[in-house]
């Protein structure tokens, strides 16, 4: 233990040491690539292969000790029970109209899934249309994405199974329950958007991937296409592909008056995109490419006629809204309506004649009313200082409904009336949890180079500082997307635990728009992982807590945070908890949609981008002896997003490196679940009561 760890232990009574369990042997293969003139080693590359019978043998017994040591927790059992009895309260979605049926959804509580309802007035109780909880015994097949016909009539709806990212589009007659014959497959990263005459929808496709390798192979040149219905996937016509584009992918909307076809036409997960679209009122017209540069992000918000409404951040980092207008599409012709503000505009709706404009002011939501002209009508009152969702609907409607929610309160779902701009309570969850009890504040910290980060931290009113509260550091910070306030079943939890919750604003993601995620990208990534150490440190400077009482928390790109950091500064943090993490940063675009990160990580094909990529890449840089905090790898079986792989040779290496003294590192792979979306509500329960009887003890709470 170095010195500065024994330091930080003393200052915050005594250090937690728990006894390593046994690990499972894992075999080390002679394998290496060249990377540019520099050889890396990759000895856990078989664990790549997740069909392999090694593969799932050195998985089932991870598990056995995971659960071992998890099951042998006393304070497991008192966690669990909590969270099945907090997250027992009833859930209702905002609701939305086509034609004159209302559509929302409705979880009674504890049900795996939540269940879609349809009703002929907001207000009614509604019966059941579709219900994913009888499609599988295990709860584990999920309603990915619903889109009635604009009559109302008819739902097509997708299904994903185990928490995969594929989908089967079925279709369903809303007067009666039941399904047509229409069946796709082969559905992934598709909207689904009908024609106004109902006469079918268009959807994007893949090919169909290699016999076994659905989970694991690359996503390339997907396919736009029009489904009719009563037709077989096969007579599909494709309306849009782009042969020399494997990486293109499409989303497509008609717009409100039928006229258009919209495609959002994106290159990975480059928040630039370019903006095409087919006039269907001409038989067989052609795609125009009205931008197609890819400068910048451009979302279409409305037309009036040939006149399209553009959000867009081209010469305005922060956002703006621009008209164009088709038949004169020149930049110099464009009409800017609502020029950028401080804050950053993170989306606009249309609704009642009206734009609702949601901003971010840091990392918090504002609302405001304009009209077509660009001129503004009301900011719209929130109650609290949180995060407002919502605000959908069409140019003839008189209300629409919004939902709002805080770190400690799950909110309510409002109904706004347009014309007045009053905004009632339509449904309040009632949910046993005192958040009268806690508090919430932002604070402002100096990162590395200077930086001013946001931070969340939440606790229970009256905190002692004194170095001794456990603490759970959470953040993501890439990809453009902002951490914003919202209550959590779990969180709330952890709270009553007598936990602190503190969620940084990290740079790479979008809290304030383009430059500040673009200050967390590719050769500048290591930005992220500063802000995310500096905030640890700030928490312990400042007493909140103390090395051993910290823990940090992250999924996804935030799976990646946690193991560059845990690996950076493992003298800093007592427990990590990485979720689906992103841990070899020299393979990743060579399974599934991985390819379409390289927007916001660079790729190891570039010489210069290979050298930040190896300096930072947690499976690279574990370093044999040395006392890594105790962690606990998650990932799960039918994770087609980040690939298990990552989680599997990063836990092997990471045992392998730990120091013989140094706390436990174990890895729980979750069967039939995937990346996150859709997983069943018993599973949640089961893993995030995992998680915080892992870090109850690691913390010695």
């Amino acid at each position: 233990m170095n010195t500065l760890r024994q330091m930080l232990c003393l200052s915050a009574l005594t250090c937690v040491v728990h006894a390593a369990p046994s690990y499972p042997a894992a075999r080390k293969d002679d394998v290496s690539d060249d990377y540019h003139g520099t050889r890396v080693a990759d000895p856990y590359r078989w664990l790549e292969d997740d069909n392999a019978a090694d593969t799932k043998a050195w998985v089932q017994e991870e598990n056995k000790v995971t659960h071992a040591y998890l099951e042998a927790i006393p304070r497991r059992d008192a966690i669990r029970s909590r969270l099945r009895e907090l997250w027992n309260y009833e859930r209702i979605g905002s609701p939305s109209h086509y034609g004159t049926n209302w559509f929302f959804s409705r979880n009674s509580g504890l049900q795996n899934q939540a269940v879609l309802y349809v009703s002929d007035t907001p207000d009614g109780e509604g019966r059941l249309l579709l219900d994913p909880n009888t499609l599988s015994k295990d709860g584990t097949t999920s309603l990915a994405g619903q889109s009635p016909s604009e009559d109302g009539k008819l739902l097509a709806y997708a299904l994903s199974a185990g928490g995969s990212d594929w989908q089967e589009i079925l279709v369903r007659d809303v007067a009666t329950g039941k399904d047509l014959e229409d069946h796709l497959k082969w559905v992934k990263f598709s909207s689904m958007s009908w024609r106004r005459d109902g006469s079918g929808f268009f959807y994007t496709r893949y090919d169909a991937p290699k016999e076994g390798a659905a989970l694991t192979q690359k996503n390339e040149f997907p396919k736009l296409c029009f489904h009719k219905l009563g037709t077989k996937q096969d007579a599909d016509p494709i309306v849009y592909e782009r042969k020399d584009h494997a990486n293109w992918g499409f989303h497509a909307g008609v717009s409100e008056d039928g006229r258009y076809l919209i495609i959002h036409i994106s290159e990975g997960t480059d928040p630039k995109n370019r903006l095409f679209y087919q006039d269907l009122t001409v038989a067989d017209s052609k795609v125009v490419e009205l931008l197609p540069d890819a400068d910048a992000e451009y979302t279409f918000i409305e037309n009036a006629g040939p006149v399209f409404y553009i959000r867009t951040n081209l010469d305005a980092p922060l956002g703006k809204i621009v008209t164009i207008d088709t038949r004169t599409p020149e930049r110099a012709k464009w009409k800017e309506i609502l020029p950028a503000t401080k804050d950053l505009l993170k989306s606009v709706s249309s609704v009642g004649g009206q734009l609702i404009c949601s901003y971010l002011q840091d990392a918090k939501s504002a609302v405001k009313a304009i009209d077509m002209d660009g001129k503004l009508i009301r900011e719209i009152k929130l109650p609290d200082i949180g995060t407002a969702g919502g605000f959908q609907g069409k140019t003839e409607d008189k209300q629409t409904f919004y939902s709002f929610s805080t770190f400690t309160d799950p909110g309510s779902i409002y109904r706004y009336d347009i014309a007045t701009g009053e905004s009632k309570v339509w449904r309040k969850p009632k949910v046993g949890f005192d958040s009268a009890a806690y508090e919430s504040e932002q604070i402002f910290y100096p990162s590395k180079d200077g930086t001013k980060v946001p931070l969340f931290i939440v606790h229970k009113k009256g905190l002692k500082l004194d170095g001794t509260n456990p603490t759970l550091l959470y953040g993501y910070g890439g990809f453009n997307i902002s951490m914003a306030p919202g209550f959590s079943v779990p969180r709330a939890v952890w709270l009553e635990m007598g936990g602190v919750l503190a969620v940084a604003n990290l740079r790479g993601g979008g809290e304030y728009g383009r430059e500040w995620h673009e200050a967390g990208t590719k050769l500048r990534k290591q930005n992220v992982f500063d802000d995310f150490i500096a905030a640890g440190e700030w928490l312990i400077a400042h007493k909140y807590t103390s090395t051993p009482k910290l823990a940090i928390q992250g999924g996804s790109n935030g799976g990646l945070l946690v193991g560059a950091c845990l690996v950076q500064r493992p003298d800093l943090f007592g427990a990590a908890i990485p979720h689906v993490g992103v841990m070899d940063m020299l393979r990743f675009h060579k399974f599934t949609i991985g390819w379409a990160w390289q927007a916001d990580y660079g790729s190891s094909d570039n010489a210069e981008e290979f050298k930040a990529l190896y300096a930072y890449s947690p499976y690279h840089n574990l370093k044999p002896g040395t006392h890594y905090p105790a962690t606990m790898v998650m990932t799960a079986d039918h994770d087609d997003r980040v690939v298990p792989a990552h989680s599997f040779k990063f836990a092997a290496r990471l045992q392998e490196y730990q120091a013989k003294d140094g706390p436990p590192v174990l890895i729980r792979v979750e069967s039939s679940a995937g990346h996150g979306a859709g997983t069943a509500l018993s599973k949640s329960i089961e893993q995030s009561a995992d998680e915080w009887a892992f870090l109850s003890k690691s913390l010695g709470m």
